[in-house]
């Protein structure tokens, strides 16, 4: 999978996260930049791996796990988004899809545990597009 496939899958994620909450609806392309924008990264080169160790980091390992594994992810909540990226992140994800940060906090809680999980296998995150040094890290990340 490479990393383009990734913005997409975690756009549609955004997407069916907020279907009930907006009117009309945003591109695919608009979301995949603004989830590219939001994550760790240049550009479109979203690095997960940092995404994780943040994770790690604030308190949020055990759910990061869940997300790493290949069993069902635990749910993040709208307070734990808003730690992991920051309030002003937050606020200009939302600014640029046009949506209040409720409504935007929402669709982030899908698609990024979505992302995560379809970008790792076995509790490892995949070599994705640019994510250089990604194999591994979740196992070093856990004591694995």
């Amino acid at each position: 999978m490479n990393i383009q496939e990734l913005l997409k899958i975690g756009a549609q994620a955004f997407q069916s996260g907020v279907a009930d909450q907006i009117t009309g609806s945003l591109s695919l392309d608009t979301i995949m930049d603004a989830l590219a924008g939001l994550l760790p990264g240049k550009g479109r080169n979203v690095d997960l791996a940092s995404l994780v160790g943040r994770m790690q980091g604030g308190g949020l390992a055990a759910m990061a796990e869940t997300w790493l594994g290949d069993g069902g992810n635990a749910g993040i909540d709208a307070g734990q988004l808003v730690e992991l990226f920051g309030r002003d992140s937050i606020r200009s994800f939302a600014g640029k899809l046009g949506l209040d940060e409720g409504t935007a906090l929402s669709g982030l809680q899908e698609a990024v545990p979505t992302m995560v999980d379809r970008a790792s296998s076995g509790g490892s995150l995949e070599s994705i597009g640019g994510l250089s040094g990604a194999i591994g890290l979740a196992g070093k990340l856990f004591g694995r």
